[in-house]
């Protein structure tokens, strides 16, 4: 059998250890090699000898991978995305005979004074399977892309003309055990590194850096092959000898407070200086425990993702993410579904992150054939899975970010799972060991789940969940703490449920937090034929199977762009609480796990209509972890025939931290001002508590707004004109393009109850007084059931208003996607100001992020830009928005109470037929949409759907819109 097709752990590679990096030579092989491509593993391989001649081969870029390389035609073949199936028949461990192959050969001298001894050559990452000459002498097969081989060159390397040639195949037995939802990208995609080896020097480091939260004490010890010496000034260590054991007072780390130690390791032939944090992870009456404190974990999935270079990331684009992950509140990252890039975890350490690093596992496209032949339960694969287990450990396992070891993603069920965890204990027994796809939980500590519904997760909370048939098993797992590894899929436009979900992880002690799929959305940089530029995803390279835009779920896209979804995140699980505490007051709470509050600011602000009328710093109580105070706001001299006024309290960085700078915004809150003796400036609560934000009721709302202009109606009771403008007559309109979340179920239901079809029938137009009366009815093809349809035009002061009355008409078995009305303006009009919810885009259930205020864009820059174009853009809560022109002309659009409002360049149904940005193009109107309610996000691409509470369904409902056109 070839070596590609043997279930093997590979060969020819020294013992794993840790990453390390000391003073002795190294040399970056990383640049241009020569390359060449070929459709099959069976090429001679006679490109290995040292005399060989390359000169008509191209060159590539290592690290890459190949299909990202040579231009937008792909020459060398194109990426392939699936999800869940493989993209080759499941036949393990075979794969098919038309297998790309890609051949690289480089040539290098060692530099001037390179020392005599031993080398290692070492690759960080080859995808799937490479195998390695040096100067003509094979050194071995590797297996496991995302894991380090090392392998002993120093016999072999000469002082100029080396010739190194790896043959990397696509396909082989390892893909089976990385079918890991991204990108199917082949290549040498991480660093190559001749290291030289001193005798004498530092062939492996353990670090064991322990700490009682009862003493204060950290107990330190380091473990090395050959005798060495330990040195750090700042814990009185000065040549200490490694295999002793200190107990020393220490600051201890933690992601809240990184706080790291120098410690230089020595031997007579070589230096090395790690980062050490003192911590102590433990289950302790069924909490997760750090130092003797619960954890919360605020995390996301990272898989490592460039849109140009695919799994290529440098240390600038690492350090970008935990940057934008700090700044957003996150503090943990579960690795799926590999270890990541070793310099990622070093900047976890210096930064700040609770991490929990996961095995090169994942087996998923089994399940599509009732899981027959999983690695997981195969006893052929046992050695290979174990391999991978302890490759990962012994990298890592000197890095305090990392909290819990993972043996992998979505492998099904079997014994070899015991062995992988029966090999990570004996590696390191300092930390928990998480699985989620075998849910009994037999061989790990805490109990996962992935998309558990809010209402299962409440039931776990109460250690009420269903119990499993082993009783004995049950008790073990009714005893574990609980995370979700996945949950809140962020794709396109959402995730929603958020709120509801920090809500339960907050009440139940049992109860870790999770970690939201995913960081970032994977698409690939890509331009259609006249040059612009879009976001590739699955189907777009011409798959012959392929999974679509799944690949598409990110917090940020693919630039890294915060999406809307991340700024939600980010005030969901913010770590201070700020709220209303009446007369005067608020409260803020420190929900930090083990940090006081110094280092920050507050910063008010009291806002009448938007506009800012006072404002000011107050300074932050040093409040410990857990605690909270009311602190009284300052007197504020309010007009007394002010309009609707609100208190906005920020809490933000002080100073400059290693995250970010001076100014940065923690959290804020925000409150109507209306005191105990009722309506402040006009404005009044509804009773109808929104996230601790009351909706409110603006008096005179249709008053004030303009000079009467004259409106003008066609025969059947249209507005067509107003004050000059003409108008795509104002109509009601039920459909939204559905987004991701609405695709998984929803969309369909409402395609084949004809929502994006539906036809108005005008039943009279008759004058009532000084008003127009229009009747009709809406409804779609083919069902019995619609909705009546009042329009009730009349002047109101100086304005145009409008009364709309819905009924509905006959059996309505489906929520609604949108209720409101649509309109079209001039295209000109592409000036937007509002006063509501803002400055981003907001729904039923992704509202907390956007707060009231009063807020300018272009209708251009209100559009989200998701890669999947969908239903997005949404502004919340509205009184009031203008369209204007560049000049200031247009028209002004209220509500009797707020609305929701969007407006873009393309109508919903041009949105919906859309599959790239691209596909939209800008047409001669703005439509509006003035909404009386829009159905919920929810997160069912992968998750539950919207709760009832964010549901729109089929009820009696009166809206009331004003018009005047602004000169």
């Amino acid at each position: 059998m070839r070596y590609l097709e043997t279930i093997s752990t590979g060969y020819g590679a020294t013992a794993p250890r840790a990453h390390l990096a000391t003073d002795a030579a190294r040399l970056s092989l990383n640049g241009t090699w020569r390359f060449r491509v070929s459709p099959t593993a069976d090429a001679p391989d006679d490109f290995a000898a040292a005399d060989f001649d390359d000169t008509g081969w191209d060159e590539i870029a290592i690290p890459s991978h190949w299909t990202l390389q040579g231009g937008p035609d792909h020459p060398y073949g194109k990426p392939i995305y699936t999800n869940v199936r493989y993209p080759i028949p499941v036949d393990p461990p075979h794969v098919p005979t038309d297998n790309p192959t890609g051949d690289h050969r480089l040539t290098f001298d060692l530099p001037d004074g390179w020392p005599d001894g031993d080398v290692l050559l070492r690759f960080d990452g080859i995808d799937s399977c490479g195998r390695i000459w040096l100067n003509g002498t094979e050194l071995g097969v590797t297996f496991g892309s995302r894991l380090p081989s090392e392998f002993a060159v120093g016999h072999l390397l000469r002082p100029t003309g080396n010739t190194l040639s790896v043959r990397v195949h696509q396909w082989s037995a390892g893909t089976y055990v990385e079918d890991q939802d991204m990108w199917w990208l082949p290549g040498i995609f991480r660093d190559v590194t001749l290291l030289a080896r001193p005798t004498g020097g530092l062939t492996d480091v353990r670090v064991h850096a322990g700490y009682d939260h009862r003493t204060g004490l950290g107990t330190l010890r380091v473990d090395t092959v050959t005798d060495a010496t330990l040195t750090c000034p700042e814990l009185g260590l000065s040549a200490a000898p490694a295999g002793e054991v200190f107990e020393l007072p220490v600051t201890p780390w933690t992601a809240e407070t990184p706080h790291l130690y120098r410690l230089q390791v020595a031997t007579a032939a070589e230096r090395a200086v790690l980062a050490v944090g003192f911590r102590t992870i433990a289950i302790e009456d069924g909490r997760f425990t750090v130092n003797g404190r619960p954890v919360l974990f605020r995390g996301v999935n990272r898989h490592e993702f460039d849109p140009d270079h695919g799994r290529v990331v440098t240390e600038e684009l690492m350090r970008t993410d935990l940057l934008l992950m700090k700044q957003h509140n996150i503090n943990a990252v579960r690795t799926s579904h590999y270890p990541p890039h070793p310099e990622f975890l070093n900047l976890c350490d210096e930064l700040g992150m609770w991490v929990i690093d996961e095995c090169d596992l994942e087996t998923h496209g089994f399940g599509e054939n009732g899981w027959r032949r999983n690695p997981t339960a195969d006893p052929a694969w046992r050695d290979a899975l174990v391999d991978r287990a302890q490759r990962m450990v012994a990298r890592d396992r000197n890095h305090p970010s990392i909290v819990m070891w993972s043996l992998g993603n979505e492998a099904g069920e079997g014994d070899n799972l015991g062995h992988m965890a029966a090999a990570i204990r004996a590696l390191d027994n300092t930390r928990p060991l998480h699985y989620e796809g075998d849910q009994s939980c037999r061989y790990t500590d805490v109990y996962s789940r992935m998309y558990a519904d809010h209402h299962e997760v409440e039931l776990i909370g109460r250690r009420e969940e269903a119990p499993l048939d082993d009783s004995e098993l049950d008790a073990r797992r009714r005893a574990m703490p609980f995370l979700q590894c996945e949950y809140g899929h962020a794709m396109g436009n959402g995730p929603g449920g958020l709120h509801e979900y920090q809500q339960l992880f907050e009440k139940y002690d049992r109860l870790h937090g999770g970690f939201v799929w995913e960081w970032i959305d994977h698409g690939i940089r890509s331009r259609t034929t006249d040059g612009r530029e879009f976001h590739a995803y699955g189907g777009d390279f011409g798959e012959e199977l392929h999974d679509g835009n799944f690949i598409c779920d990110g917090l940020v896209f693919p630039d890294r762009t915060p999406s809307p979804g991340l700024l939600e995140y980010k005030k969901v699980i913010e770590p201070i609480r700020i709220t209303d505490a009446g007369t005067g007051t608020f409260t803020i709470e420190n929900r930090h796990d083990f940090t006081d509050l110094t280092g920050l600011t507050l910063h008010w602000t009291y806002e009448i209509d938007g506009v800012e009328h006072a404002g000011g710093e107050l300074p932050c109580p040093q409040l410990a972890a857990g605690r909270s105070e009311t602190v009284t706001l300052p007197a504020v001299d309010a007009p007394a025939d002010g309009g609707e006024a609100w208190w906005t309290v920020r809490a933000v960085l002080a100073e400059d931290t290693a995250w970010s700078q001076a100014g940065h915004e923690i959290a804020w809150g925000q409150w109507p001002a209306v005191d105990a003796a009722g309506p402040v400036n006009g404005v009044k609560a509804t009773g109808l508590a929104l996230d601790g934000i009351a909706p409110v009721e603006i008096k005179n709302a249709e008053a004030g707004f303009g000079m009467p202009r004259t409106a003008r109606f066609d025969e059947r009771g249209r507005l067509v004109e107003i004050g000059g403008i003409g108008l795509v007559s104002p109509r009601v309109d039920l459909w939204r393009a559905p987004t991701d979340n609405d695709a998984h179920a929803l969309a369909a239901t409402w395609r084949h109850a004809g929502m994006h079809r539906v036809h108005e029938r005008t039943v009279d137009v008759i004058a009532d007084g000084d008003a127009l009366v229009v009747r009709t009815r809406v409804a779609p093809a083919a069902t019995d059931a619609g909705l009546l349809v009042t329009y009730r035009w009349s002047e109101a002061g100086d304005v145009l208003r409008l009364q709309l009355d819905i009924t509905p008409d006959g059996v309505w078995t489906v929520p609604l996607p949108r209720l409101g009305l649509r309109l079209g303006l001039p295209a000109d009009y592409g000036q937007v100001e509002w006063f509501g919810r803002g400055p981003g885009e907001a729904y039923a259930d992704t509202r907390l992020a956007a707060r009231v205020g009063r807020f300018t864009s272009t209708v251009d820059a209100l559009q989200t830009p998701y890669v999947f174009p969908q239903e997005n853009g949404s502004r919340l809560d509205v009184r009031w928005a203008n369209l204007t022109d560049a000049a200031g002309a247009g028209l002004r659009i209220g509500g009797g109470s707020p609305f929701q409002f969007t407006a873009r360049r393309w109508t919903s149904e041009q949105l919906d037929a859309a599959r790239h940005l691209t596909d939209l193009v800008p047409g001669d109107h703005v439509w509006v949409n003035v909404d009386l309610a829009q159905h919920g996000i929810g997160s069912n691409s992968c998750g539950p759907g919207v709760l009832p509470e964010h549901g729109l369904q089929a009820a009696p409902a009166t809206f009331t819109v004003v018009f005047v056109p602004l000169v």
